[in-house]
């Protein structure tokens, strides 16, 4: 198969889902090619005991090889492989490294969640449009939520805790439909959660700049934004022009938490297979919106893939 010169692959195994994107670089910018996202559920019964499941392990090895064909198929170099949250907290991380090896022939780097939240900001802001202004990005992934603040493509602050839709999800366990009282005690959580653990931190760097613009990069809010705009299918163009306000993003976490996940998986936008997550992941962004002071979200599909692409130099 022909190498396409600058044209790259990264692959990202995520707590959730894998991502694949093969993009074309130049002059410090990506185009892509093709993005494609398999869900393995890697954190999928794992926070009890921080041990990755071994049919979850099987099914992202498995993506992760696809994937890999997929990007020399595309005329890409050798894939990067990354891994994130579930992969940074599992104590049995290395069955993962060999089942990947074994399955692609492609070794697995771990990122750190400082790493992560400085590659998601980086990635975000190589979109003109962002580049200039002062910037809070949040990005929500399956076991961790990033926080970065920063002005003028600089991030000031930058930090990863531990909180994420499938985490999240799988600490509440809600009822089909989850119903109002499951609602009420996931606000709670959350309230709490940010007030004790990502204000205290936060509030100081958010304060410290004039006027700061609130961006969602990951899953959650691209899905959001097909949910608003009545997508059927990933348009970039589309999703990053939607504007998500808290009132409109509050009445979607009403309806999916009173909603059967049946009833969900008809919503036009939300991928059926997401009609789970979406639940907490919705909650987690009218949550940070209520206690940071943010009436409006802007939507970015870039970050962690691209900057991981544009440092990516294959051998």
């Amino acid at each position: 198969m022909t190498i396409i010169p600058n044209r790259r692959a990264v692959i990202d195994v995520g707590t959730n889902s894998v991502k694949l994107l093969v993009g074309d670089v130049a002059g410090g910018m990506v185009t892509p090619v093709s993005e494609m996202s398999r869900q393995t559920r890697l954190g999928a019964g794992f926070y009890e005991t921080r041990r990755l499941q071994a049919s979850a392990i099987a099914l992202t090895a498995e993506a992760v090889a696809e994937f890999s064909r997929t990007g020399c198929q595309l005329g890409a170099a050798p894939a990067r492989v990354i891994a994130t949250s579930a992969a940074r907290d599992a104590i049995n991380v290395a069955e993962l490294t060999d089942a990947i090896l074994n399955s692609s022939g492609q070794a697995m780097e771990v990122i750190s969640g400082e790493q992560e939240a400085d590659w998601v900001f980086r990635g975000v802001t190589t979109n003109p449009a962002l580049a200039p202004a002062p910037l809070l990005v949040v990005d929500v992934g399956g076991g961790s939520t990033e926080f970065i603040v920063g002005d003028k493509a600089v991030p000031q602050f930058r930090r990863s805790y531990s909180l994420g839709t499938v985490r999240l999800l799988e600490q509440l366990r809600p009822g089909d439909p989850p119903g109002e009282q499951a609602l009420v005690y996931c606000r709670k959580t959350l309230r709490d959660f940010l007030k004790t653990e990502v204000a205290p931190l936060l509030s100081p760097a958010l304060g410290a700049l004039p006027t700061v613009r609130l961006v969602g990069t990951g899953g959650t809010t691209s899905i959001l934004a097909r949910m608003e705009a009545k997508m059927a299918n990933f348009d970039r163009a589309k999703i990053e022009a939607t504007p998500l306000t808290l009132d409109g993003i509050r009445r979607e976490v009403e309806t999916l938490w009173h909603a059967t996940q049946a009833q969900r998986q008809k919503i036009e936008g939300l991928p059926p297979n997401r009609s789970d997550v979406i639940l907490t992941g919705a909650a987690i962004f009218e949550a940070i919106m209520e206690q940071f002071g943010f009436k409006d979200l802007t939507v970015s599909t870039r970050g962690l893939r691209y900057w991981a692409l544009l440092q990516h130099t294959p051998e």
